[in-house]
């Protein structure tokens, strides 16, 4: 099924909208979210499932921004590498927290089916490759998720990897077969519906004036309209506002742009035999293969707002870079969204106050970390799930405002300098060993043709060269003593001329 909805941000899902309404009179329900996106309408699902009264305020469309304009891959992990989740958190709250992650993941996956969201187009395998020669580290990382957080992956070494990405940029990879990628847009609009059909009321175009937290009814007041609600979920992103601008500036913003190919034809199945996303582990590269013969590329990560169609000439070169056989090919489509990035690199989800939950700062997290936030804070209030306190060491900090943003984007800069040096690196090391390799077998070859043999195998750099002790001189014999001691019967008779 065709799935190029994905990458239009006014495209046929955003005409079809049945959330056009406003709150357009005062209103009591259970829980409030604040923000239409892929956190907040699944707490929202969530809640009315659980038998709440719900009600989500947005202040412009369902998933007009990040959460409508993404790739859609699911990975179970986070943003911050898992050696220093452990290393901050220890190695019991690590598993807890990853097992979460597992579970928003499984819940994208019960979710985006066929029966519950028509077109999602739901496809299965992720690969994680590195630009740089990292078998050893590959091992520990397969050894830690496999053994201690048990989850499926498989390590594919560098021929299998080359196999179905052909391009000498890549070198090892962390397969993931339970991993999944589908239409972001198709699942965000098919999210809201089925949060409408559990009996959840969203409002488009109500953005949110003042919200006072006294008090066990919270009261919100919109530009038409007021309500109360015993608890209020802060479900946005760094648009939420003046009046929750103490969070908004825990977030650093980043916008990320993706392009979309014209058809390519058979000549991007030459290049790219996999049917799942790649992701680079430096998280310069990010695509995939859509509707057959198309091809779906992010670009890096900027802090700064831009016109998505500036980004198409970007992605062109680095396609041309990474897969000099497809040049630059035409583009039909871009996109993006802006996403709130935190310090720690963790998301925050739980309880600021009695009554008063947060869902926030999803970039580079993916999928899974927003339906677990959904699931969490919906069954933390309802049924009084504790788990949102295995976030509570990854607390609100401030994201340092315009400075953050500028050192936000010299610091992007730079590891993208930095793992761009890296690759160059590896690659010439490895054409280096190459050519070694390539000489060291002419040289054997020429000296087999010559009847000679060749010269001695060089010996690895550091190596201690011993000198070769000179024989000991033969030992006078004493007079009496036998010349073989300890001689077989068999050799006597021989040394005898004896047969």
């Amino acid at each position: 099924m065709s799935e190029t909805s994905t990458s239009a941000a006014d495209g046929p899902d955003a005409a079809s909208s049945p959330f056009r309404d406003r709150l357009a009179f005062d209103l009591d329900v259970d829980i409030c979210v604040v923000g239409a996106g892929l956190a907040g309408l699944t707490v929202a699902r969530e809640a009315a499932r659980l038998g709440a009264s719900v009600a989500v305020l947005e202040g412009r469309q369902v998933g007009w921004n990040a959460s409508g304009h993404h790739l859609g891959t699911v990975v179970p992990g986070f943003g911050l590498p898992i050696a220093d989740v452990i290393e901050r958190v220890g190695l019991d709250d690590a598993r807890e927290l990853w097992a979460l992650s597992k579970e928003g993941a499984d819940y994208v996956r019960a979710t985006a089916t066929e029966d519950l969201i028509p077109g999602i187009s739901p496809s299965d395998g992720a690969l994680e490759v590195s630009n740089v020669d990292v078998g050893e580290a590959l091992i520990s990382r397969l050894q830690t998720l496999g053994e201690e957080f048990a989850t499926e992956v498989e390590g594919w070494q560098v021929d299998r990897v080359r196999s179905v990405l052909r391009t000498g940029r890549y070198f090892h990879g962390i397969y993931y077969p339970k991993a999944l990628q589908i239409d972001g847009r198709k699942y965000v609009h098919g999210l809201a519906a089925l949060a409408v059909r559990a009996g959840v009321r969203i409002f488009e175009e109500t953005p949110v004036v003042s919200i006072d937290f006294s008090g066990i009814r919270k009261r919100i007041v919109t530009p038409t309209a007021r309500l109360r609600a015993n608890h209020i979920v802060l479900a946005g992103n760094i648009h939420l506002g003046a009046p929750l601008k103490r969070l908004s500036d825990t977030l650093l913003p980043v916008w990320r742009y993706a392009a979309l190919t014209e058809p390519l034809g058979e000549r991007l199945a030459e290049a790219i035999a996999f049917s799942g996303s790649v992701v680079d582990s430096d998280g310069i590269d990010h695509f995939r293969v859509v509707d057959g013969d198309r091809l779906l590329w992010a670009s890096p990560e900027t802090t700064w707002d831009a016109r998505p169609k500036r980004f198409g000439a970007a992605v062109q070169r680095r396609i041309a870079t990474v897969f000099p056989q497809l040049g630059k090919p035409a583009i039909a489509d871009t996109f993006g969204g802006a996403v709130g990035v935190t310090v720690h690199g963790m998301p925050q989800i739980g309880q600021l106050r009695r009554g008063l939950w947060v869902a926030s700062g999803f970039g580079r997290q993916g999928l899974n970390t927003s339906a677990l936030a959904g699931q969490l804070i919906a069954r933390s209030i309802l049924w009084g799930d504790d788990r949102w306190r295995l976030f509570s060491p990854f607390e609100l900090v401030w994201a340092g405002g315009t400075t953050g943003r500028v050192a936000g984007h010299f610091v992007g800069l730079w590891a993208r300098g930095a793992a761009s040096a890296a690759g160059v690196l590896a690659r010439y090391r490895e054409g280096a060993r190459a050519r070694e390799q390539a000489r060291e077998a002419r040289l054997a070859e020429a000296n087999l043709k010559a009847g000679t043999r060749g010269p001695a195998p060089r010996r690895p750099p550091g190596a201690v060269v011993r000198p070769v002790p000179p024989p000991a001189p033969p030992r006078q014999i004493e007079d009496g003593e036998e010349r073989y001691p300890h001689a077989s019967q068999e050799s006597e008779r021989i040394s005898d001329g004896r047969m």
